[in-house]
């Protein structure tokens, strides 16, 4: 018990610094995950592919991402536990049981295990490397995730092989590598509770979990409101998977640590204000949601915090616009892909990446740094290639910008484009970004706000749209870039 206490009151084992959020502890376990060669291949694969070659210092790495997210996640969970014990005690609630604290430091230590391993499964470019054709088709081969988990039971996991394979599925499969290689079990910690917090699974709850499930429930909905969920049949594992669903919110949710993590970061390194916005303010109006009838158990945003949180989304927005769908930044995405497609015509190369694609010990080569070298090789040989052109940064020649156009008229103003030129038409590509913004509107209805009547003092939760209109202004968009091919 007194382990216990020390973790919770900040007894970690190391302190690294960061330059986005500072110092940030980590624990030894944590330790021995950032020093396996899977977690520590990050280091050499950039957060943003290539975008430092239109914004500069956009060259930090999926490696600080990732441990800036364990601690952005770490603080969204103990904003929101320290908020409820102020209420408790103001209300002059019972104190804190031991199984309390115990699922309180069990469910923080998971968070920060799903937060830190979110990323691991990404390749080399990070989401510009499955968008090639030649890895797409690798990626799409038959039987490459019972390759993936050769002799592994990935039952533990997964139900059934899941038909085409993302990089959130590499992650998975990294995380289990890594928590079999450094024993995790033996930190009092089971594997499978992380997995269950990260995408893609269908992990079922753990005894533990169940039994720290429960006692948290009774912390956030105090142990006398059990009775009406007592009354239905499996009510521990019903509310286990509640939990289950709350916690991996945070890792990978539309207010979650990964977000809030990636646009101070690309903000920050690409030296642009649009991606700020007021982390601490967020965090400290976060509630936990909670509702008896249903039952159920979300997020939840006091009425004050309302201006953080469309701070948030808004600034989102906008780095979508401005950073992520730059005209040349898309445009070096394109030359990107295709420069992929040239060296995996080389047999060697093409057959090393299928190895590694299907094998943890090798997906550790899958870097930037081996496609550079690759790109360079190619170029060498090939004058008039897209590996040139990444390699001396030879842009597209940017002719035009559409936006929420319909495919007919992308393939008109294509053909427009190359009659006025004189060119034919195949000398004319697009980059289209799509930015699912309706997902704000229809997910954002799942987090309620939190209210307080001023003459009774009752609290409420009442549903974002009803008490602010402003989720409801976003929509899908699609931002069409039109460029010259260099050759």
């Amino acid at each position: 018990m007194e382990s216990v206490f020390l973790d919770l009151m900040g007894g970690h084992d190391k302190l690294i610094m960061d330059p986005v959020h500072g110092g940030i502890a980590l624990f030894e376990h944590e330790m021995r995950v950032i020093d396996h060669a899977l977690f520590q291949r990050l280091r050499n694969i950039c957060q943003n592919d290539i975008l430092s070659l239109v914004f500069p210092g956009a060259t930090h790495s999926r490696f600080l991402h990732s441990i800036g997210v364990m601690h952005v996640g770490t603080r969204m969970f103990s904003a929101m536990i320290d908020a409820y014990l102020r209420d408790r005690k103001n209300r002059q609630q019972r104190e804190l049981t031991r199984l309390h604290i115990q699922s309180i430091d069990y469910f923080s230590k998971i968070i920060r295990l799903a937060c830190l391993l979110h990323d691991s499964g990404h390749s080399s470019f990070s989401h510009q490397f499955t968008q090639a054709t030649q890895i797409k088709q690798l990626m799409a081969k038959s039987g490459r995730f019972n390759e993936l988990w050769k002799d592994v039971d990935f039952k533990q996991v997964y139900n059934n092989a899941p038909d085409k394979l993302e990089h959130e599925h590499y992650s998975i499969r990294c995380a289990f590598e890594i928590f079999n290689d450094i024993q995790l079990i033996q930190y009092g910690i089971d594997p499978l509770d992380v997995l269950g917090l990260m995408e893609t699974t269908e992990v079922q709850p753990t005894a533990r979990f169940i039994e720290y499930a429960r006692a948290f429930w009774g912390f956030i909905a105090d142990p006398n409101t059990f009775a009406d969920v007592d009354k239905e049949k499996n009510s521990d594992i019903k509310i286990a998977y509640m939990v289950q669903n709350f916690l991996s919110g945070i890792v990978s949710g539309e207010v979650d640590a990964d977000r809030a993590d990636y646009m101070l970061r690309d903000g920050f390194h690409s030296s642009v204000s649009i991606g700020s916005y007021n982390l601490d303010h967020l965090l400290s109006n976060l509630r936990f949601g909670w509702d008896l009838e249903a039952p159920w158990l979300g997020l939840a945003i006091t009425r004050k915090g309302l201006g953080a949180l469309e701070d948030f989304v808004y600034s989102r927005h906008q780095m979508y616009r401005q950073v992520y769908a730059h005209k040349t930044a898309l445009g070096f995405d394109f030359i990107l892909r295709e420069a992929i497609n040239e060296v995996l015509s080389d047999p060697s190369i093409f057959d090393h990446i299928d190895c590694c694609l299907s094998d943890m010990q090798n997906f550790c080569d899958l870097t930037d740094h081996f496609f550079w070298e690759a790109f360079r090789t190619h170029a060498r040989s090939v004058q008039k290639s897209y590996s040139s052109c990444i390699t001396q940064r030879i842009k597209l020649k940017h002719l035009k910008t559409e936006e929420n156009i319909e495919l007919n008229e992308v393939d008109a103003i294509r053909h427009d484009l190359a009659k006025q030129l004189k060119i034919d038409d195949d000398h004319i590509v697009t980059c289209t970004m799509k930015a699912r913004f309706s997902n704000i509107r229809e997910n954002f209805d799942k987090i309620k706000v939190l209210t307080k009547n001023p003459i009774t003092g009752e609290r409420d939760l009442q549903q974002i749209s009803e008490v602010s209109s402003f989720f409801q202004k976003f929509s899908d968009g699609t931002i069409v870039h039109f460029y010259q091919k260099p050759f």
